[in-house]
């Protein structure tokens, strides 16, 4: 029987499509994961080598290695290779400041809006890595970046490639002490920040975070700092500016030649214990699957002005804005601010003010814009967008609907990506003229991906049923370890399932064979599009003073998709209260970052604990939701901890 809630790829778009009907997205697939070796060699002929490999993959899970004895540079594929093809005048990056200007116009007139052309980019790149050479940053040196949406965190971000210095970049809405405990881990000698950057018409204070994350850690020898907002800050004797940095320094620098397997980055993200997991990635491997995943999940062309709204310091900014695009040669735009500044007509005005075709954010925005109402997008030119993407969590239907009708026009696929910092690119996703899309999942692996709902033995789970969704065959992107902590890498993806890489989301599979991924399976949260651990966010209440114990959990929200509702137990000798609530709240804040902000806090007698001690979350959420508390509570040590907890 047909699936009627099937939406087939436009024909507008199926025109121009790389991939352009299922038959084709099958049998290359079919191809991909059946003879690993020759597709991903062939892929890998894309990219600029120094020396090619010796073989395409070698070794065992969770220790294989991808284009072994190959040498190559990730800044050159993504700068020399493009102006050498003879695009160097193309425009790389258009970036636009949040500030604008206040005169009664409307739309509202941004302040900055500056275009990088390749060449220009190559030439800023190389001044850099020079100026980092000059500061005694050497190669293996771990460079830890904190800044604004800005074009220099790419150039830092690529700087760092070029001189074969892993870079660690840091979200700029953590805080000084998520700052220094990253700096701390990965023994970060060199930073990279800014005086500021705008978000919300204000000024964030990173130079601010970044210098009491220095006093916190040890070993910091140089920061350098951007001059973005003129704000005043104070400027220490290991600190010097970018601009001094860079100056004199020539537009040429020698790149490193990498091993293939050659660490690229280290990218922290949560867990479910309190210690976030500094996550590696290799150089060739993921290099390659970011080109390919933009060249077949966005269909990106020389013509396409490309956007991605995420920011650079989490794993999609890595992705698909610094690396996969311009390894693709793609124009793209970039934006420092929030999506509702002045209000939430700000990027529809930027769609039409730099004709953007393809079109990449979060479900939780699209939730924002469905809220601000359809007047807004509707009274934008959106007529240039042609493609249309998701990110960060899985979307709901009604979003999803939204999103193809108001924003899409009914004339725009949906690529609804599921991947995550660990996998280094998309994993399941439509191929835009291929794959017929369902409001709400993700549909199908992509090429190299042999992706598979599965139970704790391996086996496939029936249609309809819900398992662990896993990796079956290792790809060139995934990761390569946890920094300092082999036994945790091995036990977090590698051990649930034998012989398979176990992504920590729980899926199922429908007629069509599409995944529709259910959730987390662990004590991981998704706020905002963010991965955030419950442990994180408890050790950050216990730490302070009036703190007992603290139980965290997840509860749906209609925007953010998911919000944190904490759960405390005060000490002896403190009282609840609006003010001790709010500085708790407060000290979340602190500890971690604005995103991480309880929605709900409730004090708490006690938590609902089995007799082994086990705290049963799903208790606390239908408390933190309102809702009746249901299910089999046999097990509980004390029934009227509930009660209690209800009359909170």
């Amino acid at each position: 029987m047909e699936d009627t809630n099937l939406y087939p790829p436009s024909d507008l778009f199926r025109r121009q499509a790389r991939v352009d009907s299922m038959e084709a997205y099958r049998r290359e697939w079919t191809r991909s994961v059946e003879e690993p070796d020759a597709w991903w060699g062939e892929q890998a002929d894309h990219l600029r080598w120094f020396k090619k490999w010796d073989t395409v993959q070698s070794g065992q899970v969770p220790h294989v290695k991808w284009f072994e004895g190959g040498h190559l540079n990730a800044s050159v594929n993504c700068l020399d290779r493009i102006v050498d093809s003879g695009r160097g005048e193309k425009t790389a990056i258009i970036w636009e400041g949040e500030p604008v200007e206040d005169d009664g116009k409307s739309p509202p007139t941004p302040r900055e809006i500056r275009k990088i052309s390749y060449r220009q980019l190559m030439d800023d790149v190389c001044r850099f890595a020079n100026g980092l050479k000059s500061l005694g940053v050497k190669r293996g040196d771990v460079v830890t970046i904190y800044m604004p949406m800005v074009p220099e965190a790419v150039v830092a971000m690529l700087a760092c490639a070029r001189i074969g210095a892993p870079h660690s970049v840091i979200f700029g809405g953590f805080s000084s002490a998520a700052i220094a405990d990253r700096i701390a881990d990965a023994k970060s000698k060199f930073v990279v920040t800014a005086d500021g950057g705008w978000r919300r018409g204000k000024v964030v204070p990173l130079k601010a975070n970044v210098d009491e994350a220095v006093r916190q850690s040890e070993g910091v020898e140089k920061v350098v700092v951007l001059r973005r907002c003129d704000n005043d800050i104070t400027m220490a004797d290991h600190d010097v500016w970018w601009h001094d940095v860079v100056a004199d320094q020539p537009d040429r620098c020698e790149p490193a030649s990498m091993d293939s397997e050659d660490l690229l980055f280290v990218l922290y993200t949560s867990g479910s214990t309190g210690k976030p997991k500094g996550i590696l990635h290799s150089t060739a491997g993921y290099l390659l699957h970011a080109y390919l995943t933009c060249k077949y999940v966005f269909d990106m062309k020389d013509e396409d002005v490309y956007w991605c709204t995420a920011d650079v310091g989490w794993i999609t900014g890595h992705t698909y804005i610094t690396y996969g695009p311009l390894a693709m040669g793609a124009t793209q735009l970039m934006y420092e601010g929030a999506p509702n500044f002045p209000d939430f007509a700000r990027f529809w005005q930027m769609v039409e003010r730099h004709r953007v075709t393809v079109f990449y954010t979060a479900p939780t925005a699209i939730r924002a814009f469905m809220k601000a109402g359809r007047d807004l997008p509707d009274a934008s030119d959106l007529s240039s967008l042609s493609l249309l993407g998701t990110v960060g969590e899985p979307i709901n239907p009604e979003a999803w609907r939204w999103y193809h009708e108001v924003i899409g026009d009914e004339n725009c696929p949906i690529v609804d990506t599921w991947w995550q910092t660990e996998t280094g690119g998309h994993m399941i996703s439509p191929l835009p003229g291929a794959t017929p899309t369902k409001p709400g999942l993700a549909t199908l692996p992509v090429f190299g991906i042999d992706a598979a709902v599965v139970d704790r033995e391996g086996n496939e789970v029936p249609q309809g049923e819900t398992g662990l969704l896993v990796i079956r065959k290792p790809w060139p992107s995934m990761l390569r370890g946890i920094l300092g902590d082999e036994e945790r890498y091995v036990k977090t993806y590698w051990s649930d399932v034998k012989g398979m890489y176990f992504s920590g989301d729980g899926a199922r599979r429908d007629e069509n064979g599409y995944f529709e991924i259910t959730g987390r399976m662990d004590d991981v949260l998704n706020v905002s599009g963010h991965r955030l651990g419950t442990a994180e966010v408890e050790s950050a209440l216990v730490a302070h003073e009036a703190v007992a114990e603290a139980a965290v959990v997840g509860i749906k929200h209609e925007v953010k998709g998911e919000a944190v509702a904490a759960f405390v137990i005060l000490r002896t000798g403190f009282e609840p209260g609006e003010d001790l609530k709010q500085a708790l709240i407060q000290q979340v804040t602190k500890e971690i970052g604005p995103f991480a902000r309880p929605d709900v806090l409730k004090f708490a007698d006690g938590l609902p604990k089995t007799r082994s001690g086990k705290i049963m979350r799903r208790l606390l959420r239908d408390v933190a939701a309102g809702n009746e508390v249901k299910g089999d509570v046999t097990t509980l040590e004390d029934m009227s901890i509930v009660a209690k907890l209800q009359e909170a």
